[in-house]
């Protein structure tokens, strides 16, 4: 084979190595943006079918779509860079869904969603949970206690759109599960040999009894 033929094929081979990592890095950016847009157009549309469409809230819409896909690309990645995407993109998130409620103009009955998505969001950090025992113990509780803040959310949520009517002091229930989850992530403690193992069990031991006691009390209206 010619020398000329041979320099133009290791050229050739050379540009199509070096387009390859471009073409599957900007790939998640791409994703992202059309997911961010599609969800734009979605949400103005059906504002604009409702009837009652707010134009202005597309300012908070938009710039909340853009910074959730932000976060996008990063939670395609590990460790620590998929762990700062999912903070962006659950801040976005929020953001976009005040733009929503305020699009359709229903933030009044609306707004136990805002309770509900940072409640996930942290809930979601247990994906990035710590290699230490005493460390994984406790982000696990605050990560089911974010989880019973979202049952509240829904619960204000039906509450709001009159699907359901509850008594004074139903929140009560909820305290009593966020303090046996607390107790039951302190019995769980007792299973591991490590060091400051009895100060942590009763650190959450004695809230979590509390909590119980507080929550029968306004559940029973004492």
């Amino acid at each position: 084979m010619p020398r000329a033929t041979l320099v133009g094929v290791s050229v050739e081979a050379e540009r199509t190595s070096l387009a390859e990592p471009y073409s599957r890095s900007s790939r998640p950016w791409l994703t992202s943006l059309a997911v961010a847009g599609l969800a734009c157009a979605t949400v103005a549309t059906a504002a604009q079918g409702s009837g009652r469409f707010h134009w202005w809230a597309g300012f908070v819409l938009i710039p909340g779509a853009l910074i959730a896909a932000s976060g996008g690309p990063l939670l395609a990645r590990r460790g620590g860079r998929a762990f700062a995407g999912f903070v962006i993109a659950s801040v976005g998130t929020l953001v976009f869904a005040v733009g929503a409620l305020l699009m359709f103009g229903v933030m009044s009955r609306g707004w136990p969603v805002l309770v509900v998505l940072p409640c996930l969001a942290v809930a979601g950090t247990y994906l990035w949970r710590a290699a230490h025992p005493l460390a994984r113990g406790l982000h696990r509780a605050v990560a089911l206690l974010a989880l019973t803040g979202a049952l509240v959310g829904v619960t204000l949520q039906l509450i709001r759109a009159d699907l359901i009517h509850l008594k004074t002091g139903w929140w009560g229930g909820f305290m009593m599960l966020a303090g046996a989850i607390v107790l039951g992530n302190a019995v769980e403690l007792t299973r591991h040999r490590m060091q400051y193992r009895l100060q942590a069990i009763t650190l959450l031991v004695g809230p979590a009894v509390v909590a119980i006691l507080v929550g029968l009390r306004f559940l029973r209206g004492w």
